[in-house]
């Protein structure tokens, strides 16, 4: 097939996966006559990967297979060996669980030479499985088409650090040498996407789906993305995040290095702090003091702008403390959307600040912030009600603020995690309850829940002021001994209904549905041990 006709190249990538690199391969040849060829590398895998490879190559002459003799022990070198095979004017990079969904190199393609433009890239979803559940990656970069001279117009494609969901000028990337780092290198696709931006090409962008992401949660070797209980995540990741950012300030491109400083606040650091709660005492001090050093690098600029933001407030309270403190508050502050919760403290001026024990931490932003962004702490309570759960809520005040806005209704959504669109909602009054809170009360049926789907159902919730004005929110779930007990619930349609209330690792509160005998079992178990102990 001549250039013209056949302009793309695809290199898939897998080591050990021999249960999904077919799947890839044929993602990519079902692309059609854009694809010329199909690089297929093995990095050294021993499950027979390579010969399920070599039987497709036997058959399919647009596919060729390069083994590794030794295994690299990361995913650039085997990208880099890739891309020293590719033929064709432009190339796409495939991991070997993933797949891409139909019509996506015609898309980029389209747009790549429509627009005259050096890289072409589209909507990345994440597809969890077995549920099947898709979640967009950065949506609000590819919600219309756009043509961007160079990156600096839109600094929003720093936080979209994928490699696999673009399509590269194979021109671009061999004149300015844009490699992978080799080897043992996690979140090497940081460092390889601002190696791009940093060549300032001309860019494409699509609102058509070009990859999906498969995530495997209960795979028995997780992703590097997923596998972050141990230190040296959190040392790769910031190594990666700083390697990214002195790629683009060395290449002049001042703008998008300051946002990925940026993004490392509101992505990374709000991601990793969420789950510190989850981690041991080493942990936590060796994280610490890990994330104090490399913040110390941070200048007066990266502060200034939105000080109140969750990432930045997080990043100062660890700058200010020598030793891990204030974990479960930080941890409700980099949940989305953020909370800041009780107690609230003042510095001797009567300045808002973050706490008594950190009075130079200012707070003092929250006295002019819009009331849409305010941070807002609601605490839930389940409690046993006849026919489910009634569901207590209670808004907290926030230094004089709440109560100015004047707090008039909350919708409560209870939405299915694994169901888009599944939802059920209702909006209660709010009344004051006190000097400092606003109260609510709802009920849960949970036969509605079940009827609509079992699983887990998130809680979601809309505060409406008096000015018309209102802030998504979430609730804290309660923590004290006895407060989440499972139930089961008598039925007309499911003859009974197990519900369990749970705290999300963020803090949130949700619900675990389950229906029939199966989905009691386990509550009468447990009732019986508790008579026998």
């Amino acid at each position: 097939m001549h250039s013209h006709h056949s302009p793309v190249t695809v290199v898939v990538i897998g080591h050990d996966d021999a249960a999904h690199v077919t799947d890839a391969v044929r993602s990519a040849l079902g692309q059609g006559p854009a694809v010329r060829e199909v690089v297929a590398v093995d990095d050294c895998s021993t499950d027979g990967s390579a010969g399920l490879l070599d039987r497709l190559a036997a058959g399919e002459p647009r596919v060729r297979v390069i083994r590794h003799p030794v295994n690299s022990g990361g995913c650039g070198t085997p990208r880099n060996t890739g891309l020293d095979a590719v033929t064709a004017p432009y190339v796409m990079f495939l991991d070997s669980d993933d797949v891409l969904p139909p019509g996506a190199v015609d898309a980029l393609l389209a747009a790549a030479t429509g627009a005259d433009a050096q890289v072409a890239a589209g909507l990345c979803v994440r597809r969890e499985l077995p549920s099947g559940r898709e979640v967009p990656w950065e949506p609000g970069l590819y919600a219309a088409p756009a043509v961007l001279d160079r990156p600096a117009h839109r600094p929003r494609l720093v936080h979209d650090t994928l490699c696999v969901n673009k399509l590269y000028a194979t021109a671009l990337l061999r004149e300015h040498g844009i490699r992978f780092p080799d080897g043992r290198f996690p979140y090497e696709d940081f460092v390889f996407t601002a190696r791009v931006w940093a060549a300032a090409p001309r860019v494409a962008l699509v609102p058509d789906r070009v990859y999906v992401w498969h995530v495997r949660r209960s795979a028995r070797r997780l992703s590097i993305s997923l596998d972050r209980a141990g230190i040296d995540n959190w040392h790769a990741r910031t190594h990666a995040c700083r390697t990214a950012h002195d790629i683009l300030l060395g290449a002049g491109q001042k703008r998008l290095a300051r946002r990925a400083r940026a993004k490392f606040l509101d992505h990374e650091l709000r991601m990793y702090a969420r789950e510190l709660p989850l981690r041991d005492e080493d942990y936590r001090r060796r994280w610490w003091a890990h994330t104090r050093a490399f913040l110390a690098d941070y200048d007066a600029a990266d502060w200034a702008r939105d000080p109140l933001a969750p990432g930045r407030l997080i990043g100062r309270v660890v700058l200010a403390s020598p030793e891990p403190c204030d974990l479960p508050r930080l941890r409700e502050l980099a949940a989305r959307p953020a909370r800041l919760c009780p107690p609230y403290a003042r510095a001797r001026d009567g300045t808002p600040c973050w706490s008594a024990g950190l009075p130079g931490i200012t707070l003092e932003p929250l006295l002019t912030r819009p009331v849409p962004f305010l941070p807002l702490a609601v605490d839930a309570e389940p409690r046993p009600h006849a026919r489910g759960l009634r569901l207590g809520l209670r808004l907290h005040e926030l230094y004089g603020r709440v109560a100015q806005a004047g707090p008039e209704t909350v919708e409560v959504e209870w939405r299915h995690r694994e169901r888009d669109g599944v939802a059920l909602r209702r909006t209660v009054p709010l009344r004051a309850s006190g000097p400092d809170t606003w109260a609510a009360e709802t009920t849960v049926r949970p036969d509605r829940l079940a009827t609509l789907g079992t699983g887990a159902w998130d809680l979601r919730l809309r505060v409406r002021f008096r000015d018309g004005s209102s802030r998504r929110a979430t609730a804290h779930a309660p923590t004290g001994p006895g407060l989440l007990r499972r139930r089961a619930v008598p039925s007309p349609r499911h003859g009974v209904v197990l519900v369990r209330p749970y705290a999300t690792h963020s803090g949130s509160l949700a619900l675990r549905v389950a229906t029939g005998v199966r989905g009691v079992v386990p509550v009468l178990r447990g009732r019986l041990w508790r008579l026998l102990h």
